[in-house]
């Protein structure tokens, strides 16, 4: 059930040690031509966070040949290097690798005094070594499957939420204020301007002024606040217990948007705890609200023009 290799660890490295009755286990990871001695659950300190050639210690000879490494005299088996275990109290070991076609690591056991590992013992430490790679394929699939997800909620031009990523969690969102009694504002931002950007300087000018409006609206978000590019040139903020009033935050928004040298039309809706709107009906009001805005300011640029 781990879904962090760190969980993966530290679970294996004590499971290691208590399967054996060992005095202490170590969890290494080949780290290409080198092996990592990641963590380790023991009496005295061993390796922890150093690196060995494969070559030159036991856990790589079990990765490279694939087989478990028994060694009941640690000062008279030849693929031990001594000089490594001297300062230690390593007597005897056993080392398992992890995953038997193309080991990915190893895990190891010491015993303090000089102790002839059994078939048992070896048998749970690779039923071990074996359940730890079924894991940490698993973590990889997790960790896939985790960022396909946010590719999938993640605008690409921003890297602010799109709309369905937006959707996905506005609503969680505004039951979560209401159970905890707090108010909630939503935003609904469309720029003006973006074809004449477009026009006088071609898309690339055009994104470099939506980004800078997506970088105005995440430096301003809070952790837990929603802020997301619906599409086009269209963005949407929902906030929580928000310390100013909606009308403060819009006017510090369009400042902030115009030290940018953007322009935008916003509407908002602030809605208290006992609020019976849902997150699509007060997106849908703030979004009226701002096309009611940018279509003033249109008639306001004809009247001026005439």
């Amino acid at each position: 059930m781990a879904r962090t290799l760190d969980q993966v660890i530290d679970l294996v490295r004590h499971a290691a040690r208590d399967l054996c009755g060992a005095d202490g286990a170590t969890f290494i990871l080949r780290d290409n031509d080198e092996c990592f001695y990641v963590d380790e659950d023991a009496i005295e300190p061993l390796w922890s966070g150093m690196r060995f050639p494969m070559e030159s210690c036991i856990s790589g000879w079990a990765m490279l040949h694939k087989s478990a490494a028994v060694v009941s005299d640690i000062y008279l088996d030849p693929r031990i290097p001594h000089d490594a275990y001297r300062p230690t109290f390593v007597k005897s070991l056993a080392m398992v690798p992890i995953r038997s076609v193309d080991p990915i690591g190893a895990i190891g056991n010491y015993w303090a005094q000089e102790h002839e590992p059994t078939d048992e013992e070896v048998r749970l430490l690779q039923a071990l070594a074996d359940s730890t790679s079924v894991a940490m394929e698993n973590v990889a699939v997790f960790a896939e499957l985790a960022a396909a997800e946010v590719r999938a909620t993640t605008d690409e031009l921003t890297g602010l939420l799109n709309r369905r990523g937006f959707a996905l969690s506005a609503q969680a969102t505004i039951d979560a204020a209401h159970a905890a009694g707090l108010d909630a504002v939503v935003f609904y931002l469309d720029l003006n301007g973006l074809k004449t950007v477009n026009d006088r300087g071609g898309h690339e000018a055009g994104d470099a002024y939506i980004r800078a409006a997506a970088e105005v609206l995440a430096g301003m978000s809070r952790e837990g606040d929603l802020t997301a590019r619906m599409g086009g040139d269209e963005f949407c903020v929902l906030a929580v217990d928000v310390p100013m009033s909606g009308v403060a935050i819009r006017k510090r928004v369009v400042e902030e948007l115009g030290h940018r040298g953007v322009s935008a039309s916003i509407g908002f809706v602030e809605v208290g705890p006992h609020s019976q709107l849902s997150a699509v009906q007060l997106v849908n009001l703030a979004d009226g609200r701002m096309y009611a805005e940018k279509s003033a300011l249109a008639t306001r640029s004809a009247a001026g023009a005439l």
